[in-house]
Formats: structure tokens, sequence, C-alpha cells
């Protein structure tokens, strides 16, 4: 199972998958960090496409076309913003990580990547937030096994060194 889950430092929207995934906000219609650059690489199309949907509640996930990207979908979840771990955030991200993954096997997806999802202008704590993505992700590939790859795409450094820590052991 472990060399199912690949850590990598970079830009998550050059990757060629068959999904990535978006740490979108509530509306779905674009902001910053790596939402921002994924509404970029896509285009306008995903903008259109978005607005269909009519946002996303925090903790759930809903499915795209890639357009532009080399990813054919685009998974946009929400993740929780941190305020201090008492309302219910550590939930809320687990959330995110496993409608993401429903939503890829029930599209068929064989790889997937995820980005460090609520630890940028969310401010969830970098550590536990890794611990829950580790955690979350294993538990789902022990019961269902049609993926083939699931890739942490990590931008900033200081993420990178703790996933790739994490995940060594």
């Amino acid at each position: 199972m472990h060399n199912m889950i690949e850590i990598i430092q970079g830009d998550i929207t050059k990757l060629e998958v068959d999904a990535i995934v978006n740490a979108a906000n509530n509306s779905l219609l674009g902001g910053g960090g790596v939402d921002g650059a994924i509404h970029r690489v896509a285009g306008i199309e995903l903008l259109e496409e978005c607005k269909l949907l009519y946002g996303c509640n925090t903790g759930e996930a809903k499915i795209t076309n890639g357009y532009n990207l080399a990813a054919k979908h685009v998974i946009h979840t929400v993740g929780p913003i941190w305020k201090g771990g008492l309302d219910n955030e550590q939930i809320l991200l687990e959330n995110c990580y496993i409608n993401s993954m429903r939503l890829a096997f029930e599209n068929n997806c064989k790889s997937i990547a995820f980005p460090a999802i609520s630890t940028g202008v969310y401010r969830f704590p970098k550590e536990q937030a890794a611990d829950i993505a580790k955690h979350t992700i294993q538990n789902i590939l022990k019961e269902k096994n049609s993926l083939e790859k699931v890739i942490f795409a990590i931008f900033d450094l200081e993420n990178y060194d703790i996933y790739s820590h994490l995940f060594k052991g």
C-alpha cells in the first residue's frame, strides 16, 4: 500500500492524473493559493461549470472536468477554517478526504492528487492536518482498491518535510 502513496513537492496543476483535488472555498468560484492556481490553468470553462454547482459545504466535495489542466477532473473540496480545534475542524478535514476519495471511486479514477488541504490561509496546524490526511487515506485504501496512485502534491517546503517524514514512518 505504501507504494500507492507518493509525496512530491511541486505544482498540482501540472500533474497528469485522473483527478486533482482543489482546496476550494464555499463559493467554488476560485480564490487564492492552490484554488486560484487551478482556476488560472484550467481556464474560464472551469469557472462556468463551477457556477452551476451552487457552492459546496465545508467537508463536502464536488467534481468537474479538468479543461486545460493535465488532469481529467477537478474534485473541489472545502476544508475547514481552523478555529482552535473546537469547531469539529478535525472531522470536517477528514470528511474532505473521504468525500474526495468517494468521488474519485465513483468516477473510475485510478490516480488522484491532493494538496495539503486547509493548511494555508485556513491555518489548520500542519502536523495535525498531515496526520489526518495520512490516516484517512490509508484507511480508505485498505477498504477499496480501484485507485492505483494517491499523490500528495505539496507546494511549500515546510509541509513537504512534514508529509515526507510522516509517510516514511
